[in-house]
Protein backbone atom coordinates (compact mmCIF):
# COMPACT_ATOMS: atom_id res chain seq x y z
CA UNK A 1 0.00 0.00 0.00
CA UNK A 2 2.70 2.51 0.82
CA UNK A 3 3.96 2.26 -3.18
CA UNK A 4 0.48 3.00 -4.60
CA UNK A 5 -0.81 6.02 -1.62
CA UNK A 6 2.41 6.68 0.01
CA UNK A 7 0.54 8.95 2.91
CA UNK A 8 -0.20 8.26 6.70
CA UNK A 9 -2.37 5.30 5.16
CA UNK A 10 0.84 3.49 4.76
CA UNK A 11 1.70 3.51 8.46
CA UNK A 12 5.56 3.71 9.82
CA UNK A 13 8.38 3.00 7.70
CA UNK A 14 9.54 0.03 10.19
CA UNK A 15 6.54 -1.98 8.74
CA UNK A 16 6.92 -1.31 5.38
CA UNK A 17 8.51 -4.33 3.19
CA UNK A 18 12.31 -4.35 4.02
CA UNK A 19 13.23 -6.12 0.67
CA UNK A 20 12.70 -3.10 -1.06
CA UNK A 21 15.37 -1.83 -3.43
CA UNK A 22 13.66 0.74 -4.89
CA UNK A 23 13.10 2.83 -2.23
CA UNK A 24 12.43 6.72 -2.81
CA UNK A 25 15.69 8.48 -1.27
CA UNK A 26 14.23 12.40 -0.50
CA UNK A 27 10.71 13.89 -1.88
CA UNK A 28 10.46 14.02 -5.63
CA UNK A 29 12.97 12.02 -6.51
CA UNK A 30 11.04 9.79 -8.82
CA UNK A 31 9.86 13.24 -10.62
CA UNK A 32 13.86 13.94 -11.37
CA UNK A 33 13.63 16.82 -8.44
CA UNK A 34 16.87 17.67 -6.83
CA UNK A 35 17.17 16.44 -3.27
CA UNK A 36 17.08 20.20 -1.72
CA UNK A 37 17.82 23.97 -3.02
CA UNK A 38 15.91 25.38 -6.10
CA UNK A 39 13.25 23.12 -8.04
CA UNK A 40 12.99 20.46 -4.66
CA UNK A 41 9.75 19.36 -3.80
CA UNK A 42 8.10 22.23 -1.27
CA UNK A 43 8.10 20.72 2.72
CA UNK A 44 5.15 20.39 3.98
CA UNK A 45 5.44 22.99 6.34
CA UNK A 46 6.33 26.01 4.09
CA UNK A 47 2.70 24.92 1.84
CA UNK A 48 0.73 25.27 4.99
CA UNK A 49 2.46 28.85 5.82
CA UNK A 50 2.13 30.17 2.13
CA UNK A 51 -2.06 28.58 2.23
CA UNK A 52 -2.42 30.14 5.69
CA UNK A 53 -0.85 33.54 4.58
CA UNK A 54 -3.16 33.20 1.68
CA UNK A 55 -6.44 32.53 4.23
CA UNK A 56 -5.40 35.80 6.17
CA UNK A 57 -4.79 38.03 3.00
CA UNK A 58 -8.39 36.79 1.49
CA UNK A 59 -10.28 37.45 4.80
CA UNK A 60 -8.23 41.52 5.01
CA UNK A 61 -8.95 42.07 1.13
CA UNK A 62 -12.65 41.15 1.63
CA UNK A 63 -12.95 43.08 5.37
CA UNK A 64 -11.57 46.05 3.55
CA UNK A 65 -15.29 46.18 1.37
CA UNK A 66 -17.48 45.04 4.16
CA UNK A 67 -16.51 46.76 6.77
CA UNK A 68 -17.48 47.76 9.71
CA UNK A 69 -19.45 44.23 9.10
CA UNK A 70 -17.59 40.61 8.97
CA UNK A 71 -16.23 39.79 5.24
CA UNK A 72 -18.35 36.40 5.84
CA UNK A 73 -18.42 34.46 2.60
CA UNK A 74 -16.96 37.28 0.77
CA UNK A 75 -13.32 35.99 2.36
CA UNK A 76 -14.17 32.53 0.87
CA UNK A 77 -14.62 34.54 -2.55
CA UNK A 78 -11.35 36.45 -1.96
CA UNK A 79 -9.49 33.60 -1.56
CA UNK A 80 -10.82 31.88 -4.55
CA UNK A 81 -9.74 35.07 -7.13
CA UNK A 82 -6.09 35.20 -4.77
CA UNK A 83 -5.71 31.69 -5.28
CA UNK A 84 -6.71 31.09 -8.77
CA UNK A 85 -6.18 34.63 -10.99
CA UNK A 86 -2.19 34.34 -9.85
CA UNK A 87 -1.65 30.21 -10.06
CA UNK A 88 -2.77 30.41 -13.44
CA UNK A 89 -0.81 32.69 -15.15
CA UNK A 90 2.24 33.04 -12.53
CA UNK A 91 2.65 29.51 -10.45
CA UNK A 92 1.93 31.07 -7.09
CA UNK A 93 -0.08 32.70 -4.94
CA UNK A 94 1.17 36.22 -2.53
CA UNK A 95 1.88 33.59 0.44
CA UNK A 96 3.43 31.26 -1.93
CA UNK A 97 5.58 34.25 -3.35
CA UNK A 98 6.73 34.86 0.65
CA UNK A 99 7.76 31.21 1.26
CA UNK A 100 9.29 31.49 -1.87
CA UNK A 101 7.55 28.09 -3.12
CA UNK A 102 5.49 27.54 -6.54
CA UNK A 103 3.46 25.12 -8.66
CA UNK A 104 4.87 23.94 -11.58
CA UNK A 105 3.09 21.46 -14.56
CA UNK A 106 4.90 18.48 -14.78
CA UNK A 107 4.78 18.35 -18.26
CA UNK A 108 6.92 21.34 -18.23
CA UNK A 109 4.56 23.68 -19.16
CA UNK A 110 5.26 27.36 -18.36
CA UNK A 111 2.05 28.35 -16.96
CA UNK A 112 -0.15 26.05 -15.30
CA UNK A 113 -3.36 27.43 -16.73
CA UNK A 114 -7.21 28.50 -15.79
CA UNK A 115 -8.44 24.54 -15.61
CA UNK A 116 -5.88 23.29 -13.43
CA UNK A 117 -5.71 26.18 -11.10
CA UNK A 118 -9.43 25.88 -11.02
CA UNK A 119 -9.03 21.86 -9.69
CA UNK A 120 -6.29 22.87 -7.21
CA UNK A 121 -8.34 25.53 -5.72
CA UNK A 122 -11.77 23.09 -5.73
CA UNK A 123 -9.65 20.48 -3.96
CA UNK A 124 -7.35 22.89 -1.59
CA UNK A 125 -10.61 24.49 -0.71
CA UNK A 126 -11.93 20.47 0.59
CA UNK A 127 -9.01 20.57 2.61
CA UNK A 128 -9.02 16.62 3.06
CA UNK A 129 -7.62 16.28 -1.05
CA UNK A 130 -4.71 18.51 0.38
CA UNK A 131 -3.75 16.97 3.68
CA UNK A 132 -3.12 13.34 1.78
CA UNK A 133 0.18 13.22 0.28
CA UNK A 134 2.33 10.63 -1.24
CA UNK A 135 5.98 10.29 -0.89
CA UNK A 136 7.31 12.95 -3.09
CA UNK A 137 4.97 14.99 -1.14
CA UNK A 138 2.09 16.06 -3.43
CA UNK A 139 -1.27 15.99 -2.49
CA UNK A 140 -4.62 15.08 -4.61
CA UNK A 141 -5.07 18.17 -5.91
CA UNK A 142 -1.23 18.11 -7.44
CA UNK A 143 -1.36 14.78 -8.67
CA UNK A 144 -5.07 15.44 -10.21
CA UNK A 145 -4.11 18.24 -12.28
CA UNK A 146 -0.44 16.91 -12.64
CA UNK A 147 1.21 19.74 -10.93
CA UNK A 148 3.99 19.89 -7.89
CA UNK A 149 4.75 22.70 -5.65
CA UNK A 150 8.89 23.38 -5.96
CA UNK A 151 11.20 25.30 -4.04
CA UNK A 152 12.48 28.54 -5.71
Amino acid sequence: MGKTTGSWLSGPRSVRDQDDTEQQRWRGERLGLPESGPGAAAPTGRRALGFFIDVALAALVAGLFTAPDYPGHWSLFAWFVITVVPVSFFGFTPGMAVMRIWVARLDGAAMIGVPRALLRCVLSGLLVPAVLWNLDGRSWHDRLSATVVIQR
